[in-house]
């Protein structure tokens, strides 16, 4: 007989004018990894925040039993003090408190006079991070260490309250292929140990690779559950269930149009650290890009591709920067984003909710942001002039919302996505700098994307694309620059270009 650690039956979620969840249920033994998967929108993260208690019950309709017993949570520190961890997306810690502070930030220890203890504090920090493999002393400061050590942080946090039921939502979004498969790894090793763990991604290999079980949901409901072993357990199948129709090609289909016209060359381009000056973060790149031509940039995370897109775009990173830039053949001096903006620049962030979105505000306050010359009269911004251009660029990009009046942080993430593309789009740039533009969206958001970037180059644009995933930059480039601690590498073209070619390069420079 199953041991069940978890049963969650008919919940139903409302927000206003929205059910998210309608009548899902979910099934997790003890000692699984138990994949929770669906399109942007399906509901997955909201599923896990009524089990945790972010939701507290009497918000939602339906029974949670934990253990056999029937649970209703109504904060999160109900069902942490029945070893049921959550960890999100976007990381809850700060970056200028040190590991050991992190860890016990609400928990701390305390002596008998009252004050914090802190020898026990960074021994227990220590203890904890031996257990997830993390050889940093807990005294070093958040700041200072990489995103994939971040995400080691936040789940010794987790063993520091005892996780018996371990909640991941997106992991390793933002970790490159190599911290992404050692997280991976480290689950499974806590499984053996008969640690349960729930995972949110959209990344189909890592459920392939790690996960028992994936329960898809569709639109706030239950799909089906697919049992590693038993069931159809392919990137196919899961698509399928998550899209309700098979997927024959991820990406679309485009007949190549690229011009002679170079629209953005770069020459011996040299940017430094901003805080550390001595460090150079981009070493003499030159590269170019046609008029109608997709070109990527790949690397692992710290290549410095990020680091030398801001550069371009009106120096917007980076100190002492030195080389040429020219736009459509005439060397250009962009001094601040501003001028980039004017220029036909665009740089699509890789992080919408921190520095491409303004999640309190609306979708027609967001699109107009970044050329509200277009939309004012006499220094004044026209409301209807806003939100006839709100509304025409939601349909451009296929923005799918009620209204343009819909705050940005209320939509899934392939809409907030297409609303920062939008937002880039109506600045009527010529080169779009997209960085990992399809970064935690779903297979079917991504193929939106995908489309919406053909349609930009056969209009005659330029683009510039950053992605950590090597089949996005292969089945959608032209050409593939390929970037290691500063260095461009190698130029290949689409013909040349695969993943064993690519890593190849990275490896021989990294020696």
């Amino acid at each position: 007989m199953a041991d069940i650690i978890l049963e969650m039956k008919n919940i139903t979620k409302e927000f206003p004018g929205v059910k998210a969840l309608d009548n899902v249920n979910l099934v997790v033994e003890r000692g699984e990894i138990h994949a929770l998967i669906g399109e942007n929108g399906a509901g997955k993260t909201t599923l896990m925040n009524v089990l945790s208690g972010i939701y507290p019950y009497g918000t939602y309709s339906g029974e949670i039993y934990y253990n056999g017993k029937l649970c209703q949570f109504k904060t999160l520190k109900e069902s942490e003090a029945l070893n049921i961890v959550i960890i999100h997306q976007e990381l809850a810690l700060i970056p200028l408190l040190s590991i050991g502070e992190n860890m016990f930030l609400g928990n701390e220890f305390k002596n008998k006079a009252g004050y914090i203890d802190w020898n026990r504090t960074y021994a227990e920090a220590e203890k904890h991070m031996k257990q997830v493999g993390l050889q940093e002393s807990p005294h070093t400061l958040i700041k200072d260490i990489g995103t994939g050590k971040q995400q080691l942080v936040e789940i010794a946090k987790a063993f520091s309250k005892n996780v018996k039921l371990l909640i991941l939502d997106e992991p390793t979004s933002s970790l490159n292929d190599e911290d992404a498969r050692m997280l991976l790894d480290l689950l499974m090793e806590f499984k053996k140990q008969g640690l349960t763990s729930i995972i949110i991604t959209h990344k189909l290999n890592e459920i392939i690779y790690c996960a028992d079980k994936a329960t898809i949901l569709r639109d706030g409901t239950t799909i089906e559950t697919l049992v590693k072993g038993v069931d159809d357990f392919s990137e196919d199948r899961i698509i399928k269930g998550m899209v309700g129709r098979p997927m024959d090609d991820r990406f679309p289909a485009r007949t190549h149009r690229v011009e002679d016209e170079v629209s953005l060359e770069v020459r011996d381009w040299t940017v430094h650290h901003p805080l550390y000056p001595e460090k150079v973060v981009v070493n003499k790149a030159c590269f170019k890009v046609h008029k109608g031509e997709v070109v990527g940039f790949s690397g692992l995370q710290g290549a410095g591709r990020t680091e030398l897109a801001m550069s371009i775009f009106g120096r917007s990173y980076g100190t002492d920067i030195s080389g040429k830039l020219f736009i459509h053949g005439k060397e250009t001096h962009l001094k601040n984003p501003e001028a980039a903006i004017h220029a036909g620049l665009a740089y699509v962030t890789e992080d919408r909710k921190t520095n491409g979105l303004l999640l309190n505000e609306s979708i027609r306050f967001n699109t107009t942001l970044s050329r509200l010359d277009k939309v004012c009269d006499h220094g004044i911004v026209d409301r209807d002039k806003e939100k006839i251009a709100a509304e025409r660029m939601k349909e451009e990009m296929g923005t799918k919302t009620p209204s343009v009046e819909q705050k940005v942080g209320n939509l899934s993430g392939g809409n907030q996505q297409k609303a920062l593309l939008g937002k880039w789009m109506f600045t009527e740039p010529d080169i779009l700098i997209l960085d990992e533009p399809t970064r935690g969206i779903d297979v079917g958001a991504k193929y939106d994307i995908y489309c919406l970037i053909n349609q930009m180059v056969d209009q005659g644009k330029s683009v510039v694309m950053i992605s950590s995933e090597m089949p996005e930059l292969l089945g959608m480039c032209d050409r593939i620059y390929v970037m290691n601690e500063g260095n461009l590498l190698a130029e290949l073209d689409a013909a040349q270009a695969t993943q064993e070619v690519i890593m190849g390069y990275i490896l021989r420079d990294g020696r």
